[in-house]
């Protein structure tokens, strides 16, 4: 095996492993909706459109590999993990309610999980964005060594 397939290889395994942390999220964000009736509020609705292509794009960049797919699954995570950080700061109070974006539907405020007594569902997308940025950034510098 020469040292571009040995790469190759360990950047597919960053990839995969960003492919399954979305795909867990995917699942998880359905199962609290659908599953749960946590209805989600206009922040849960942007880290989803966010977090779901992620499932997609990634999932095609490793069949056949292609380390390009980094290029466009690393600023749909960013993106996401911005929401998810305004998300976390509404949900503790931090953000004014004059500049939260609920409006009709359940409020972005609302805490309707925790888990441990401290971990809420936009900890969780911030947690899940975190280690996709992580990864993606990893299997990125390996290709630019």
């Amino acid at each position: 095996m020469n040292q571009a397939t040995v790469y190759d290889q360990t950047n597919w395994k960053w990839i995969f492993l960003s492919w399954l942390l979305a795909t867990v999220a995917m699942l998880g964000s359905l199962f609290f909706s659908e599953v749960m009736d946590f209805v989600p509020c206009v922040l849960c609705w942007y880290q989803r459109i966010f977090m779901y292509p992620l499932v997609v794009i990634l999932l095609l960049g490793m069949y056949p590999y292609d380390e390009s797919v980094i290029r466009y699954a690393l600023p749909l995570a960013v993106i996401g993990w911005g929401f998810a950080i305004y998300h976390y700061l509404v949900y503790s109070g931090y953000i004014p309610e004059a500049l939260q974006p609920c409006g009709q539907g359940p409020s972005c405020a609302d805490i309707d999980l925790e888990l441990f007594g401290f971990i809420t569902i936009p900890m969780l997308s911030i947690l899940a964005f975190s280690a996709i940025i992580l990864f993606l950034s990893i299997a990125r510098y390996r290709i630019e060594r």
